[in-house]
């Protein structure tokens, strides 16, 4: 694997990601964020068994050598954030380490393989919705506050998303208050499904919304 990535194109990514990995887990690979380069697409995976969160760069030159590999996802931020503005970073796999260089600047950083790193379960997509970023915003902030936080009653510890043909609804409780929102929007959906996303995937789907009314 060798390629290179100017600091801005790899830091907004980097930090969604790593925003979903656990720093103490019982599995060290789970600490570390996936590198899949091919051509000129790089993809970064995060994921702590329960949400996994996928950002993917266009790099301005073709990677010299596509592969696959883990690395610690806070040391690589705190690489880069390390780094002047429009730095290029250089990424090469040697043996079991990944070096990093950036101008003078170079870090030797301890890897595991690819093969190790955990897929989430995709679930059979029945049903796939595009509405503005405004919609979820306004789901999440009527709800989310109403979530349970490391309740022994797992299944409070999240949002039930119910989505309709007419609309999306959203409802929260803790046990002790609830609160819903209602979004009506025309879905594909020919019967009512509902599901529970965890509470971290709400709080990593609110850091992505960037305003607006974009999809």
């Amino acid at each position: 694997m060798k390629f290179v990535i100017s600091r801005e194109d790899l830091l907004k990514p980097l930090q969604l990601v790593a925003g979903v990995v656990e720093r103490r887990q019982t599995l060290p690979v789970l600490s570390n964020v996936l590198l899949v380069v091919e051509g000129n697409q790089l993809s970064l995976t995060g994921t702590d068994l329960e949400v996994e969160l996928i950002g993917r760069v266009t790099l301005e030159q073709p990677a010299e050598v596509a592969g696959e590999i883990t690395i610690p996802a806070k040391k690589l931020m705190d690489i880069c954030k390390s780094l002047p503005d429009k730095s290029e970073i250089s990424f090469k796999l040697d043996n079991s380490k990944v070096v990093v260089q950036a101008g003078r600047s170079r870090f030797s950083l301890s890897s595991l393989p690819a093969t190790e790193f955990p897929n989430v379960e995709h679930a059979n997509v029945d049903i796939q919705l595009q509405l503005p970023q405004s919609h979820i915003r306004r789901l999440i902030d009527r709800t989310g506050f109403a979530m349970a936080h490391q309740d022994v009653r797992y299944y409070l510890n999240g949002m039930l998303l119910e989505v309709a043909a007419t609309g999306i609804k959203a409802v929260a409780t803790d046990g002790h208050r609830l609160a819903t929102c209602a979004v009506e929007i025309e879905t594909s959906a020919d019967e009512t499904v509902q599901v529970i996303v965890p509470r971290k995937g709400v709080l990593e789907i609110a850091k992505l919304m960037t305003g607006g009314d974009s999809p």
